[in-house]
C-alpha cells in the first residue's frame, strides 16, 4: 500500500484507541508485523498550549515505524499550528485528522464525528494543513452523523481534492457509536469512487473477517482496533495467511509472556504506578476465552505491582496444569 511517498509493507493497520495506542502497545503491534500503527488521538489545543502530558504522547520510538499521529480539533488556526508541530518536531510518518470519534466530550466541541456535519469547513481545515506540512495527511471518518445523513462519499471527494493521501472509513455512523454492525458495502463505494488508498475499518476480529473485508470491498488496507487488545497475535495470524505459512497456534505461555512484556514496556514508558494502573484494564484481555479465566481476570483488575501480575499469572498457570491433568 502506497500512502503519499511512503510504501507500507503490510496492509494491516492498527486503529487509534484512546488509552491503548501508546508507544508500548505500538511496539508490540510492530513486532507481530503491523504495516501502520496509529497513535491515540491528541488535542490540537493541548499542543497549542504546550500541555506536557500531551507532548509526551507525541514521542515515537526511533525503531518502530511507520506511525501516524492522530490530531483532533476543529479550529483552523490551532489545527494548522498543531499539525506543524507534528510535522517538524516529531518523527511520525503521517498526520491523521480525526473525523470519526463519536464520544460526547469530543463531538460537543465540534470535533471528531461532528466535523462531518460541516463538509466545506472541514475540507478547508484539511487543505490548510496539507499546504503547511510536508508529511502525508490522512483522515479517519465514519459514514456520517446518523443513518439519515451518510455523507461520507461527498466529504471524501472534497478531502481528496484538498490533498489527503488516504482515508480510513469506519463503516458505522456516529449515532451507532460502537454498537450494531458496520456496513462494509460503503467501504467498497468509497474505494470505487476515489483514487487515493482506502482503509476499511469495523468488525474485523479474525483472519476470516480480514479476508472477507478485502474480498468484498477491495480496500487497500484493513484497520483493526479493539480485537487487538490483549490479542496482538491476530496480526501475525493474518500475515502468516497472506504469506501462505502454516498458522502458528499461540499457547497460554505466549499469552502470559506477552502480557508481562506489555507491562514491562509500559513501565519503561511511564513508570510502574501508571503502567500497572493501565494493565488492570489490559491484562485480563490476554486470558479472555481461556479455561477458568474469570476468577483470575477479576484478580488482575486489582493488581498494584508488576510482581503481583507475575504472581497471578503463575497461579493461573498452576491452575490450568492441575485441571488439565485431572
Amino acid at each position: 500500500m502506497q500512502i503519499g511517498r511512503k510504501t507500507i509493507d503490510s496492509d494491516i493497520v492498527v486503529a487509534p484507541m484512546a488509552g491503548i495506542s501508546n508507544d508500548a502497545f505500538r511496539q508490540l503491534c510492530f513486532e507481530f508485523g503491523a504495516g501502520l500503527v496509529y497513535s491515540e488521538m491528541v488535542s490540537d489545543k493541548a499542543i497549542y498550549y504546550n500541555n506536557q502530558r500531551t507532548l509526551d504522547m507525541l514521542k515515537v520510538s526511533d525503531e518502530f515505524h511507520p506511525v501516524s499521529l492522530q490530531l483532533f480539533g476543529n479550529d483552523i488556526s490551532s489545527m494548522v499550528y498543531a499539525a506543524k508541530v507534528l510535522d517538524k518536531h516529531t518523527n511520525c510518518d503521517f498526520i491523521d485528522i480525526n473525523m470519526g470519534c463519536p464520544v460526547n466530550k469530543v463531538v460537543k466541541t465540534g470535533s471528531g464525528s461532528a466535523m462531518m456535519k460541516h463538509e466545506d469547513e472541514s475540507a478547508i481545515i484539511v487543505k490548510q494543513i496539507v499546504q503547511n506540512v510536508e508529511k502525508p495527511v490522512t483522515v479517519k471518518m465514519r459514514l456520517g452523523w446518523d443513518l439519515h445523513s451518510m455523507n461520507y462519499l461527498s466529504l471524501a471527494k472534497k478531502l481528496e481534492e484538498a490533498g489527503v493521501s488516504a482515508i480510513a472509513l469506519h463503516a458505522r455512523t456516529r449515532s451507532q457509536m460502537y454498537e450494531g454492525y458496520s456496513d462494509w458495502s460503503h467501504i467498497k463505494i468509497l474505494k470505487d469512487n476515489l483514487r487515493i488508498p482506502i482503509i476499511g475499518n469495523g468488525d474485523v476480529k479474525s483472519v476470516e473477517d480480514y479476508v472477507k473485508m478485502k474480498r468484498e470491498t477491495g480496500c487497500d488496507g484493513v484497520m483493526i482496533g479493539r480485537a487487538l487488545i490483549g490479542n496482538p497475535f491476530l496480526i501475525k495470524e493474518i500475515n502468516d495467511y497472506n504469506q501462505g505459512k502454516e498458522n502458528y497456534i499461540f499457547t497460554k505461555q505466549d499469552r502470559f509472556n506477552y502480557c508481562l512484556k506489555h507491562a514491562r514496556k509500559l513501565i519503561d514508558l511511564c513508570g510502574e504506578r501508571q503502567a500497572i494502573s493501565q494493565m488492570r484494564g489490559l491484562a485480563p484481555h490476554y486470558i479472555t476465552g481461556m479455561y477458568g479465566a474469570s476468577v483470575f481476570k477479576e484478580k488482575m483488575n486489582h493488581i498494584r505491582s508488576y510482581h503481583e501480575l507475575e504472581e497471578i499469572l503463575d497461579e493461573y498457570d498452576e491452575y490450568l496444569i492441575e485441571h488439565q491433568s485431572s
